[in-house]
């Protein structure tokens, strides 16, 4: 469903921090990692994002095969840009995501899954590409039931400017009273922005939430003051003292904004748990191997 708004005038949110998306090799993939880097550490309540691909997958060449593994204390979601993923877990879900799709996993107590181009996919060939965040839950809800969610592309709603040059696809939280289709443990807003080159838009923030947007693509203009463009600084985080920020395409773009209240807890990583001690790490790693995450077959 497509939602005329018209551009709105706000007092703009001040730029907090500019980052880049430089490559990292995660074994043999290499991707993007804006988050964390060294100059972020994370921008609670999110804990990591990397953006992968595009990769050319073929029956030649396809690193991007990531089998059974557990997560547990956090939410790790998928935004597939380009091509086709076959999702199992533990709790019994397989399903194909497609281009558009979004898979937003609360992994809670505990789930094993797995993510891998589906074999149709690698056998004719294509480009894979798409984003993972990694969202934190509070103490509270770190142990709760595991759940899944996979929303299609055409099921999300979309707010477009009047001139059509701006698609936002509103995939959690709320724009202009236009909702998501995502059940959020949390209060969040996950958006995709499709944008023309000259299209402009002013996006409203909540001013409990950090904020951030991350450009996957093309050229624009952020608050009249800053440029993201591929390859150089891709990230804004920005500070919680206005009602939102503004965006003019230079080209045709696609960006991914994300906001979140803030948790304000410890938070302990390691590998695929985010807790909020070292003992509930360790806790966690003994579950695993225990089977207390449940089982799924490679």
């Amino acid at each position: 469903m497509e939602i005329k708004k018209k551009i709105n005038i706000m007092k703009l949110n001040t730029i907090n921090r500019v980052g880049r998306s430089d490559f990292v090799n995660m074994g043999p993939i290499q991707l993007r990692q804006p988050i964390p880097t060294q100059r972020i550490d994370n921008i609670d309540p999110f804990i990591l994002l990397h953006h992968y691909g595009p990769y050319d997958i073929s029956e030649q060449n396809n690193p991007f095969d990531l089998g059974p593994h557990p997560h547990r204390g956090f939410e790790p979601i998928t935004f597939l840009v380009e091509g086709e993923q076959l999702h199992r877990d533990s709790l019994g879900n397989e399903s194909v995501v497609k281009a558009g799709d979004v898979q937003w996993t609360t992994a809670g107590r505990g789930i094993i899954h797995s993510e891998a181009p589906t074999k149709e996919f690698v056998q004719k060939g294509g480009t894979l590409e798409g984003i993972q965040l990694w969202l934190n839950l509070p103490s509270e809800k770190k142990m709760m039931p595991a759940n899944y969610q996979h929303v299609k592309n055409e099921d999300f709603r979309v707010v477009s400017s009047e001139d059509n040059k701006v698609n936002i696809q509103i995939i959690a939280g709320e724009l202009e009273g236009v909702y998501g289709r995502i059940q959020t443990q949390t209060p969040v807003n996950a958006f995709m922005i499709d944008i023309k080159a000259g299209g402009t838009y002013s996006i409203k923030v909540p001013n409990s939430h950090q904020s951030t947007v991350y450009l996957l693509k093309g050229n624009v203009l952020i608050n009249d003051s800053e440029i993201l463009k591929l390859n150089n600084n891709q990230l804004i985080q920005f500070n919680q003292d206005g009602e939102g920020f503004s965006i003019e395409a230079n080209e045709t773009s696609k960006l991914l904004f994300i906001s979140g209240e803030p948790i304000n807890e410890p938070v302990k990583t390691y590998g695929p748990y985010v807790m909020n001690t070292q003992t509930e790490i360790m806790e966690a790693m003994r579950d695993y191997q225990m089977g207390k995450m449940g089982f799924l077959a490679p």
